[in-house]
């Protein structure tokens, strides 16, 4: 187990809390895919295809609860500065794997339900694996997304399961989201949503990233470990509410690095405002002029 990890856990409240959020957005993100593609095999009249698509999901499902338990396991089978080093490592491919995910869907959500139904049309044609296959890597894109999110998320949490109960419950809560759009009972602003809990899921991402320079630092790969940037311990108390939630969610320490406040400054910055930049808008078709009129009179 990590030894920063075991430093300060944050309280139940806060675990569920901020992995119940992941949860929630990755989960109406997988879940609105599956909806559109079983959607369109309803619209299709071709509902012998659903079964190939919860297969795909399941198999996808199944992908991402080996990854997480297997990077979990390894970061807490160890002790030390080999503990240290792989939840640094972990931690840095979350925030890669999360940050190109994030910026690809800024430009992506738009054009998922038609990109979705055009691949849905060609895997009927091509047959039951290639209909396996699309929401397999649809799904399991989110996916595994989630899983590394989670792992870095739950790395200073000394070993509580309370995170992964969150983050079940978030799921729980979009798919009972899910079906209740399907049928039309709820609408909601995904646009909205998933531009502010996108902010979110930065700043948690810059949170691990800090989080896993010190764990490098600390394992002695990356210089600076003693060189502080402040030193807010003193007057800082992990055990309130706020110490809690900046702990628990943004693993905010009082005592960050140099090298961990640079990262963590740079990262923000860079990424909002590529996140957060105007999208470019399409071109215009210049409009014809208006044609003159050629037509010759008959002669009488």
């Amino acid at each position: 187990m990590s030894v920063l990890a075991a430093a300060s856990t944050p309280s139940v409240a806060t675990q569920l809390f901020g992995s119940g959020l992941i949860g929630l957005r990755e989960g109406l993100e997988a879940g609105i895919v599956v909806m559109i593609l079983a959607a369109y095999l309803v619209k299709a009249q071709r509902r012998d295809a659903l079964k190939w698509v919860w297969l795909g999901v399941a198999i996808a499902v199944a992908m991402v609860a080996i990854i997480f338990f297997a990077i979990h396991y390894g970061t807490s089978t160890v002790d030390g500065l080999t503990a240290e080093i792989i939840a640094g490592v972990a931690s840095l491919v979350a925030v890669v794997i999360v940050t190109i995910m994030v910026l690809w869907m800024r430009t992506a959500a738009k054009n998922i339900s038609g990109d979705l139904k055009a691949g849905m049309e060609k895997a009927l044609i091509a047959g039951p694996v290639a209909i396996l296959s699309l929401s397999f890597f649809a799904v399991g894109r989110e996916g595994v997304e989630t899983a590394l999110l989670m792992v870095g998320y739950a790395e200073n949490t000394a070993g509580s399961s309370w995170p992964l109960v969150g983050l079940l419950l978030g799921i729980l809560l979009a798919a009972v989201l899910t079906v209740a759009m399907y049928f039309g009972a709820l609408r909601l602003n995904l646009t909205t949503f998933f531009r502010y809990t996108a902010i979110f899921l930065i700043v948690v991402a810059a949170g691990i990233l800090s989080y896993g320079v010190r764990a490098l630092q600390t394992g002695n790969v990356l210089p600076g470990g003693s060189n502080l940037a402040f030193n807010l311990t003193p007057g800082y108390d992990p055990s309130t509410w706020y110490g809690t939630v900046l702990a628990g969610i943004f693993n905010f320490r009082p005592d960050p690095t140099v090298l961990q406040a640079v990262a963590w400054v740079v990262y923000l910055v860079v990424v909002l405002a590529l996140f957060l930049r105007p999208l470019p808008s399409k071109p215009t078709e210049p409009t014809a002029p208006p044609a003159h009129d050629t037509h010759v009179p008959e002669k009488s």
